[in-house]
Order: C-alpha cells, then sequence, then structure tokens
C-alpha cells in the first residue's frame, strides 16, 4: 500500500489527536477508592497509621490552582527511624498523585514543600513510608473557592 504525504499528515495528525484526548474525552475524577488504592501501594499493603507525619494545607483555597502544602516527619533520619519517601495525594483530581518525595540519610531532614492544583474542594492526603517498613499518614480538607484544575 502506498502512502502519499497527505494521506501520512493526516494518519499523524488523527493519532495525534486521538492521543491528546482531543477529540471529547473528558476527564475521569479520581475518588476516594482510587486514592486508597494509591496508599496501599506505597504502603506495600499495611495499614497507615497516624502520628510522626504533618501535613499543612490552608483550610480555604482562595485559588484552586496554586495551593500551598507542605509536609514535615518527626525522624532522627538514621537507622529504621529514617524516612524513605513520602506520597502526596489529591482525592479529587483526575489523577491522584501530586508528588512523591525520596529522602536519604543525607537529607537531613524530612521536609518538603510544594504547591498544587486542586480541582474541588476535597481531601489532601500524606503518606510516610519509613525505612523499618512503618507506614504514617495524615490528612486535610481544603475547601476550593474559584479556580482550580476542574474549572
Amino acid at each position: 500500500m502506498n502512502i502519499n504525504r497527505r494521506q501520512l499528515f493526516l494518519l499523524s495528525a488523527g493519532a495525534a489527536l486521538a492521543g491528546t484526548g482531543a477529540i471529547g474525552v473528558a476527564p475521569a475524577y479520581a475518588d476516594a477508592p482510587a486514592a486508597d488504592k494509591r496508599i496501599a501501594e506505597f504502603a506495600g499493603g499495611k495499614a497507615p497509621a497516624t502520628g510522626k507525619i504533618t501535613l499543612t494545607a490552608p483550610e480555604i483555597a482562595e485559588n484552586g490552582n496554586t495551593v500551598p502544602v507542605a509536609v514535615k516527619v518527626d525522624s532522627a533520619m538514621e537507622g529504621d527511624d529514617m524516612v524513605e519517601s513520602v506520597m502526596i495525594l489529591a482525592e479529587g483530581n483526575p489523577n491522584p498523585d501530586v508528588a512523591t518525595f525520596h529522602f536519604t540519610a543525607m537529607s537531613g531532614a524530612a521536609e518538603a514543600t510544594t504547591r498544587m492544583r486542586l480541582a474541588k474542594t476535597q481531601n489532601v492526603i500524606a503518606v510516610a513510608r519509613m525505612a523499618d517498613g512503618s507506614v504514617y499518614m495524615d490528612r486535610k480538607e481544603v475547601k476550593v473557592t474559584i479556580g482550580g484544575c476542574g474549572g
């Protein structure tokens, strides 16, 4: 089968549009079960405990396009009391994964800050995985008044 340049261009454009979702595909929003699944994967099936990790997020975000969050884990950062990773999730975004931070003993402290987009009022969750295999979690509800990645 011979394909000329025009046909190749049309086929490429169609494939590109299909790949970007520009052909009327609306994003499916994540929900609590999707976030719970990601937490279970991250935690290796262990139930997260409370304590050790502190998530700081505003109670009300006036602009959902740029919501500041910070996470801190109380840890000596050595031996079994070392933080390996911290994952931040947003239950109501199209994809619940926001960020994952990895730490080593050279990090000195298990602290991180970032900004994220929130589609709507929802729970923001931080989960810490320790070197000894223990897992800790904190969650905050953030009310979004305008903006956001969902409109």
